[in-house]
């Protein structure tokens, strides 16, 4: 069975309920609304989509494949030029230059490899994306980011050493675990590197995020819809 597509009203009336919840949850958590910011994951899913939440005013977007970003956003942004497009996925590094020139914010710098290659190709391009370090809270083998008992020395080395515009830290905590958890881990992490912007929390947990500190939230199910899988445009 197809996914279903959601209207442009649906997606509208998804941001508008979405940023409700994020209003709500600030309030309880006696933070400021404007404190937390939402980043609609667009992966996978057409422009067509993504028009429609920009035509109803978002201007934060996240996506997870270099290749299919290229294929969607030059055009976007050429129209709404205030747009502001995260990475959230895996970055090779023969893939930088290509991220560099169309990504605003790169959230996973994740190992001192990339990080030094990140830093060489900035330098190269005269371009600095914001950049979050992604931080592997449950530590799982399969999963990118620096572990947590390395996270200290590599966030001085990408920011002192490396002179990399280090803006915040991000978590994808395990599935089976209560989140939570790992997003207290973050903050601890953050706050004593003097780290002000977190990025956790998705569909199912962005609520808990707000809580214990995010200033992003990553959203993109309960906005769009079911994701359909995503094939290159040179194979549909």
């Amino acid at each position: 069975m197809a996914p279903k597509m959601n209207t442009g009203l649906d997606i509208a009336e998804n941001l508008s309920k979405i940023k409700t919840r994020i209003a709500e949850a600030a309030a309880a958590a006696d933070r400021a609304e404007d404190e937390i910011k939402l980043t609609a994951i667009s992966k996978a899913h057409p422009v067509t989509h993504v028009q429609a939440a920009l035509a109803a005013g978002h201007r934060i977007f996240g996506e997870n494949r270099i290749q299919e970003a290229e294929e969607k956003w030059p055009d976007l942004k050429r129209s709404f030029s205030d747009a502001r497009l995260h990475l959230v996925g895996p970055l090779q590094r023969n893939k930088l230059r290509r991220a560099i020139a169309l990504f605003d914010v790169i959230e996973t710098v994740d190992r001192p490899k990339l990080s030094r290659a990140l830093a060489n190709e900035m330098e190269r391009a005269g371009s600095c994306p914001d950049c979050f370090i992604q931080v592997n809270t449950g530590e799982e083998p399969q999963k990118a980011g620096i572990a947590p008992p390395d996270a200290d020395s590599f966030i001085k080395s990408c920011r002192d050493d490396l002179g990399l515009p280090i803006r915040g830290l991000m978590c994808i905590p395990p599935i089976d675990e209560e989140p939570s958890l790992h997003f207290a881990l973050l903050k601890k992490i953050a706050a004593r590197n003097g780290v002000n912007e977190l990025s956790m929390g998705m569909s199912h947990d962005f609520e808990a995020a707000v809580a214990f500190g995010a200033t992003f939230v990553r959203v993109g199910t309960a906005i769009f819809g079911e994701r359909p899988p995503w094939k290159p445009s040179s194979q549909v």
